[in-house]
């Protein structure tokens, strides 16, 4: 069995979340703000999610999606906005995930920031059908880097680390720093925390093939440090 090995940690400080998907405490699933009215459907954004409570969507860190007969796909979201704990990155953290990109087409997942119709950091974006590609963006201040690496592929394992610096917002992919934008969040920022799995509507990415019925990704390990 391969050993996995310990996740990146730059200049980590203390740990402030340790992710436990399943606590009804720190998570709410299957609504967002970042969606009109909260959800389930965005859409707009080309998305053809419905966003669902049922736990076995996202509450043991797999997120997956399902295909409805109305053409939509049932599919797991949970956030720490409205949570009883409320937790919320803010200016210097470090955040560090272990992530198994989706196989199939159309799979969309993400790990991303949100507060108030903003404060959008995407701890990375993937699409299969660009599959050795990672999108890294700071929606806050405009960095952004299609991030090619041959160990980002369809089902790989992969280590996200990223620091909400106030002047540079930093990557690192697998123990390597990725992209430093030079942008930040500034000294202030602070915003709740997504972990989704969205599914393409196919206007930028193409859908599902017709013969896909399920598709999923996992977060093994999700913390945040602060100093």
């Amino acid at each position: 069995m391969r050993r996995r090995r310990a996740l990146p940690s730059p200049r980590k400080g203390t740990p402030v979340l340790t992710a436990d998907f399943a606590s009804e405490e720190q998570w709410v699933a299957g609504r967002s703000w970042a969606y009109p009215n909260g959800g389930p459907t965005n859409a707009g954004d080309n998305k053809l999610d419905y966003l669902v409570e049922d736990p076995s969507y996202s509450r043991s860190g797999v997120f997956k999606a399902t295909r409805r007969s109305d053409g939509k796909w049932d599919a797991g979201l949970l956030t720490t906005e409205g949570s009883a704990e409320g937790f919320m990155v803010r200016t210097g953290d470090v955040l560090e995930a272990r992530v198994r990109l989706p196989e199939e087409m159309g799979a969309w997942p993400a790990i991303w920031t949100w507060l108030d119709g903003g404060q959008e950091i995407d701890v990375f974006e993937y699409h299969p059908d660009n599959p050795d590609l990672l999108e890294l963006s700071n929606h806050v201040r405009g960095g952004h880097l299609y991030y090619r690496n041959p160990e980002v592929r369809p089902g790989a394992w992969v280590e996200l680390g990223i620091e909400f610096g106030a002047r540079s917002v930093v990557w690192t992919v697998n123990g390597v720093r990725a992209f430093a934008d030079r942008r930040g969040v500034g000294r202030n920022w602070q915003a709740h925390l997504i972990v989704n799995l969205s599914v393409c509507a196919g206007r930028y990415h193409p859908p599902p093939d017709e013969g896909t019925s399920e598709m999923s990704f996992e977060v093994s390990e999700l913390r945040v440090y602060r100093r």
